[in-house]
C-alpha cells in the first residue's frame, strides 16, 4: 500500500483528524506529511493536526470540540445560542484561561475571539451543551449577563441592552445565581440597578 493509502486510511480510523504523533505511530514521518499537505493530499488544520479534507468542510463545532475542548463560549456567540441576540456572530467568541498556549488558537479557517480570564473567575458558570450535535462547554445565561457588565465598554450598546432585556424576560432566569455570580466578579452594584430597573419596569 502506498504511503498516501495509508495516510487516508489512518485519518478515517480516527474519524478525520488526525495528530503527528497518531501518524508517527502509524509508520508515517514528518517529511512525508509535508510533503502530502504540499501536495494537496492532506490538509494541516493547525500546527500538528492533519485532515483529509479541507478545514471548511470539517464543522466549526467538531473543531472546537476536538482541538479546543478547554475552551468555553461566550458572550456574542454564548448570547447568539441564548436567544438574546439576534447577530449571528462571524467568529466564534471563547474564554480560555490568561495561561493557554495562544498557538492553540491557530486553527486554520475557525475564526475565534479569545478572551484571556483569570483563572479564579474561569469556572464561574461553566456548563455544557449539545450544540449541532458536539458537546460544548458554554457559560450559562446569568454568567453571560454578568461579562456583559463586566465588559461593558468592550461590547455594543445595542447588543447589550438587547441581552439585558431578553434576559428578564427569560422565563429560564436565576437571579440569585445572577447576583452570587455578580458578587464573585465584583458587578454586583451595576447588576442590581439595572436589573431592578429592568425587572420592576
Amino acid at each position: 500500500m502506498s504511503k498516501i493509502l495509508a495516510a487516508h486510511d489512518i485519518v478515517a480510523s480516527y474519524d478525520g483528524i488526525v495528530r503527528t504523533s497518531d501518524f508517527n505511530e502509524n509508520g508515517i514521518r514528518n517529511d512525508e506529511l509535508s510533503r502530502f499537505c504540499t501536495s494537496g493530499k492532506l490538509y494541516r488544520v493547525r500546527k500538528g493536526v492533519y485532515s483529509a479534507v479541507p478545514t471548511n468542510e470539517i464543522a466549526e463545532e467538531r473543531l472546537l470540540a476536538e482541538l479546543l475542548p478547554d475552551a468555553v463560549i461566550c458572550m456574542e456567540s454564548a448570547l447568539y445560542y441564548y436567544g438574546y441576540s439576534d447577530h449571528a456572530p462571524t467568529e466564534w467568541t471563547i474564554s480560555v484561561p490568561r495561561s493557554f498556549s495562544r498557538s492553540r488558537l491557530k486553527i486554520e479557517g475557525l475564526f475565534l475571539k479569545p478572551r484571556y480570564v483569570q483563572e479564579e473567575l474561569f469556572n464561574i458558570g461553566l456548563s455544557t451543551e449539545n450544540i449541532n450535535g458536539f458537546e460544548l462547554k458554554i457559560y450559562d445565561r446569568e454568567r453571560c449577563i454578568c461579562d456583559c457588565f463586566k465588559y461593558r465598554n468592550k461590547i455594543d450598546s445595542e447588543l447589550f441592552n438587547k441581552a439585558l432585556n431578553a434576559y428578564a424576560s427569560d422565563p429560564q432566569k436565576n437571579l440569585m445565581k445572577l447576583l452570587d455570580y455578580a458578587r464573585k466578579m465584583r458587578v454586583q452594584k451595576k447588576v442590581r440597578e439595572i436589573m431592578e430597573v429592568l425587572l420592576n419596569g
